[in-house]
This record gives C-alpha cells, structure tokens and sequence, in this order.
C-alpha cells in the first residue's frame, strides 16, 4: 500500500508530470517570471471557469483578502464581522488593518457563518461581512446577501477552500463560490483543491472600478508605471506559479469528483457509528471537499490522532482553538461560552485524509482504523 498523506501532492504530479513540466519550462523558456504571459493566460482561463468578470492575482490568499478590504475603503475602526471557526487569516487582515473583528458563532450542520449570528452582531460601525466557505461548500448566501443588501454591507466571500464548489440562489441559478458576494478570494496553497507550488492567490469581482482599485493596490498603487495613485502592496502571482495553475485548472472538476467520491465512501463506512456524525451537505451547495470533517463524540477526540499515527495515517484538527480564545486575539467583549457551537467543534472534529490520488486499499485502512479505535475504552 502506498503511503497515506493528508494530501498526495507527489502522487498527483506524477499523474500530470508531462503537462506540468511543459508549462514551466516555457515560463523558464521566455524567462519572463513576474506578470508574465502564463499570469495573463490563467487569469483569463480563471474568469472563463468562474463566470466572473475580473480576476486579480496575488501572493497569497491572506493578501487577496487584505487587498479587498483596503480597495473597499474600509478605515480604521470599522468592524468586519467573521466567523470565529475558521484559520486565523480572515481574522488577521481585520486586525492587521486597523479594523475591528466582530465573530460570530457559526452552524452546527454546516459549519459555516450564522446568518443569525450576523444579524445580531450588526452596528452603525459595521461595513463588512466575511462568510467563510468552510472544508469546501458554500454559506448561505442568498440570506447574508439579504442582510447586507439591507444594512449597506459589503461582502467579501473566503472562498480558499470551496473553489469549484457551485451556490444555486433562490432564482435557481447557480453560481461559482467566490462570485456571488461583492468580492470573492481564493488561496493556491499547494494543499488547496486548485493549489499550486508554491504560495499563490486572486481576488474576484464582477465590479469594474473595483478591479481596477485592486489591480492597482496589488502593484504598489501603480496603473500608470512609477505613478502611484494609491496606497498599495506587493503581491503579485508568478509566472511559474501560473503555469502550474493553468494546467491543474483543467483537472479541477476531475479532482473534485474524485474528493467527492472519497467523501462518499468515508460516509458509508461511518453512517452507522453513532460516535461519528459525517459532514452535512447545504442543500443549495455543492461540496469539493477541500477537508473531510467529521464530528467525534462518545470517545476522546483527541487520542484519535494518536492512535492513527501508530497506524501511519495522518489525521488533523481543523481548528482545536477558536479565534476568540486565541491569545493575540482576546478581547474583553468575548469569553469562553460564547459562541457554544464553534467551542463544541473546535473540541469534536477531526479531518481524515482528502486527496485525489485515494485508492481503495487506502480508504479500507482508513476506515477500519478508525472503527477500530471506536471499539477501544470509552471515555
């Protein structure tokens, strides 16, 4: 059997190795590495797959958020409300602008941000929404689009783990994650579903000017050479990094058909463990699975990864700390309590291996380890 990885990266170059090595050794080729021909190639092929108007690329998916914020005006003070359950990135760019971050709890099927939640954590000082598209679908779009259209809110869609993943609206139209806010960011992390070799990340956006603010913020605040009109940032893709993203987008629905039918097998393993509760599917999104999460109950969460390590089968949790328990982060408006539904899961979940080079021998010894472990002493 081969050996289990979280993501098997390797497993999945070999697959594409010739298309892969192709496309770099032309960037290496025409050596233009910085906002090359490849950049322009993938952003176009990028809008085309998305159905957006404007793709921006940049560094990193922690810079694509940063950018949207600042190209929305937003000042010091404002508050930008974000879930507590999710990387630390989303609440960083707040904090690192000056801005106030307002979490919220999120739901208990999805994992995502409560619109409830975010009705009520609302103010005369909030200009933003941040929904985080967590482990691979979509929030509930429709309802926190409703609720900013009625309070004056941006919204800035964290979609770095739900690219590919499809929203259908109340219309029944459907729509790309990332596409449907006023903003949508993604990240390229090598692990991400679209991930390249290296850091990497874009912004989308149907809004022209706002494109324009933003390929100008990306480029310190040039449109025009040595003329800068704003305040901005390095963060530029590179062509390297471009050439292997235009390759792998081509694969992007095979890869998450195959993370899908991962997920489905992982599903019918577990549906009759009552320890093990699967993860939900939002009726009105698609899930590319971007982390396999289950919820643990009934045995100690925390020695599952123990246990599986004795097996050689990684196992991680996403996240065992939420943001408004985090040192840097504390602040006298939250304590432990709450928000019961993110403290719940940051003490219950547990991601298996996700990837698109699972084979069948390797899902088998997945899951019969963990119903192992399911077997041994209670708590």
């Amino acid at each position: 059997m081969r050996k289990i990885s979280m993501v098997d990266l390797k497993s999945q170059y070999e697959k594409i190795k010739p298309e892969i090595d192709k496309s770099i050794s032309g960037v290496i080729d025409t050596t233009s590495f910085i906002n090359g021909p490849a950049v322009k190639e993938f952003q176009t092929a990028l809008e085309k797959y998305l159905g957006v108007k404007h793709v921006i690329p940049c560094a990193n998916g922690t810079d694509a958020l940063q950018i949207s914020m600042m190209a929305l005006g937003l000042k010091p003070g404002d508050e930008v409300i974000a879930p507590s359950f999710t990387f630390i990135a989303t609440a960083e760019v707040i904090a690192v602008l000056g801005l106030t971050p307002v979490l919220v709890d999120v739901e208990p099927d999805t994992f995502n941000i409560s619109p409830e939640a975010i009705l009520k954590a609302i103010t005369p000082r909030t200009k933003a929404i941040v929904p985080v598209h967590l482990f691979g679908q979509t929030a509930d779009m429709d309802a926190i689009m409703e609720i900013a259209k009625k309070h004056n809110l941006f919204v800035i869609e964290d979609a770095c783990q739900s690219i590919g993943s499809d929203y259908q609206n109340a219309s029944g139209e459907w729509k790309k994650s990332g596409t449907i806010g006023h903003v949508g960011c993604t990240s390229f992390f090598p692990s991400k579903n679209l991930g390249c070799y290296g850091d990497g990340g874009a912004i989308f956006t149907n809004d022209d000017q706002l494109a324009a603010k933003m390929r100008s913020i990306v480029n310190h605040g040039m449109t025009v050479r040595y003329y800068h009109d704003d305040i901005g940032v390095n963060s530029r893709l590179d062509s390297i990094q471009a050439a292997v993203l235009n390759v792998k987008l081509k694969h992007l629905d095979e890869y998450a058909l195959a993370r899908q039918q991962v997920a489905a097998a992982y599903d019918k393993a577990f549906k009759d463990q009552p320890e093990l509760t699967v993860p939900a599917r939002f009726i009105r999104s698609t899930h590319v699975f971007h982390q396999y999460t289950l919820l643990v109950k009934g045995v100690d969460r925390n020695k599952l990864p123990e246990f599986m390590a004795t097996k050689d089968i990684p196992a991680m949790i996403y996240y065992p700390v939420p943001i408004h328990l985090q040192k840097a982060y504390l602040d006298p408006r939250y304590q432990s309590g709450d928000f019961p539904v993110t403290e719940d899961l940051c003490s219950s979940v547990i991601s298996l291996p996700m990837h698109t080079e699972m084979d069948a021998e390797q899902l088998n010894y997945i899951t019969s380890s963990v119903l192992e472990y399911l077997k041994g002493p209670r708590k």
